[in-house]
């Protein structure tokens, strides 16, 4: 269960209420202390906190106050628009107290919960040797920031319709958001699948498909579908040059997945190819307990999908049915991309019609 503290954004943070399961609200500005002890001993998953519900927060001595009383790794703080806020100095300074889960955006939210960020993912928000902040050596700090992107540089901002809808900021490298998917089971369908994402992102971003030591997406005749070895990987991601919003990587067997800021894991999970899975690899239930994992060409409903968890002792990311890849667009691939934050992606007909889930049923 999670805990709003809000003040100026009380009206937005509300909107929150039917997307995430809440035990307590509370709105006003209050005094670190009587924050930390209103909140001391009293279990929550993560809180919500509004800065402009720190009285003083415009001086970064205050928040340092809060980490001392809180754990910050279980807090999203979500930023105003003024100035001081949004300087460079000012998110140094949270950085190097370990404070690496900040949003300007009310949309981010629901996916910090899920997705709390590393210091690897705010990095380039932190000024190395120039911060005269608290608490230097973020590595050691327990703690959370802005989803790297969601930010969009907009310190300008001053009404709260941009504050709603600035773009949902995500982990990037090379200012460019690296996502790897790797097959667990075998044929579970990563190649086409990142032919069918990259077809779908493309009508808002600009997007370039990968796959690793294997020549599979020779045959989709696209030019940004290319096929490489995992020694130039490297290359390709920092290249100085690279204009792409999103790359797309099918890691296949390669040991260059630690190179992608995220990864998909993808079961198919019919019987045979479950249990090969778990013959091939004893351990693998206890290895995909903390994996992004993906259910594709999947029959599965959604009780089944619940023993599934409850037997793998895993919760699955999405669920994804067989597909017609001659398709241009399906809704349950814009459901798994609106989950990853890609907020152009909004299923088709959302506010017309009632969202499911798992998608079973083609559309």
């Amino acid at each position: 269960m999670n805990v709003i503290v809000a003040n100026k954004y009380s009206a937005m943070l509300s909107s929150l209420s039917n997307k995430i399961d809440l035990i307590k609200t509370i709105d006003g500005e209050f005094q670190v202390d009587d924050l930390v002890a209103q909140f001391d001993n009293f279990f929550f998953n993560k809180m919500i906190l509004d800065i402009t519900a720190i009285a003083g927060y415009q001086d970064i001595s205050q928040i340092q106050r809060l980490s001392f009383g809180m754990d910050m790794s279980k807090i999203i703080l979500l930023l105003d628009d003024s100035p001081v806020v949004n300087s460079p100095q000012y998110l140094s300074e949270l950085v190097s107290m370990g404070i690496y889960n900040f949003t300007r955006n009310i949309d981010a939210i629901t996916y910090l919960i899920d997705n709390p960020n590393t210091y690897k993912d705010v990095a380039q928000f932190h000024i190395i040797g120039n911060n005269g902040g608290p608490n230097q050596g973020p590595q050691g700090a327990p703690n959370g920031a802005m989803m790297g992107g969601g930010f969009n540089g907009s310190r300008g901002a001053t009404n709260e319709r941009s504050f709603i809808n600035s773009s949902i900021a995500m982990p990037t490298m090379g200012g460019t958001r690296v996502i790897g998917f790797k097959n667990l089971t075998d044929h579970a369908g990563a190649t086409t699948l990142i032919y069918m994402l990259k077809k779908q992102l493309s009508e808002n971003y600009t997007v370039l498909g990968l796959e690793l030591d294997k020549n599979d997406f020779l045959f989709f005749n696209d030019p940004d579908l290319r096929s490489v070895s995992s020694k130039d990987l490297d290359s390709v991601i920092k290249n100085p040059v690279n204009n792409y919003n999103v790359i797309l990587i099918d890691v296949n067997d390669s040991a260059e997945g630690a190179k992608c800021t995220e990864m998909l894991y993808l079961i198919e999970p019919s019987t045979l190819m479950l249990n090969k899975m778990i013959r091939r690899d004893r351990n693998i239930l206890d290895k995909i307990k903390g994996m992004k994992v993906v259910l594709n060409k999947s029959l599965l409903d959604p009780n089944d999908i619940r023993e599934f968890e409850a037997e793998a002792r895993c919760s699955v990311f999405h669920n994804i049915c067989p597909l017609d890849d001659k398709k241009d667009k399906h809704r349950v691939l814009d459901e798994l991309l609106n989950k990853l934050g890609f907020d152009k992606n909004r299923p088709a007909s959302e506010s017309n019609k009632a969202a499911r889930l798992f998608g079973i049923v083609k559309e």
